[in-house]
């Protein structure tokens, strides 16, 4: 039997990332997600569980208002009503699996 020492360290590591383009943000608005998706920052939202119902939310509502939304799909044909409701439900997924992730964006 022997003494066994570690030093240990906890480094911060992406555990999930998506990208999504600045002309959704009408659309993501109108379905009350932009805060959230956006700027989670200046709405105190710091950690992943804390995304979860944000999210569904406006999920819901992209689903429920689809016909309505699918008008402020970006004219420049950069973005779509399918990619933001994609986006969010592989979120929201992603938040879910991953509760205690600490939640960051780059604008």
């Amino acid at each position: 039997m022997g003494l066994d020492v570690y030093l240990k360290e906890v480094k911060p590591c992406t555990i999930w990332a998506i990208g999504i383009t600045h002309n959704l943000t009408a659309m993501a608005e109108a379905a009350g997600l932009y805060e959230c998706m956006w700027r989670p920052d200046e709405i105190g939202i710091t950690l992943a569980n804390q995304m979860i119902e944000p999210l569904r939310g406006g999920i819901a509502v992209l689903k429920q208002d689809k016909e309505k939304l699918e008008q402020l799909n970006p004219e420049n044909g950069f973005g779509s009503y399918e990619i933001l409701l994609s986006v969010a439900k592989r979120y929201l997924a992603a938040c879910e699996e991953n509760p205690n992730a600490e939640v960051e964006v780059s604008r």
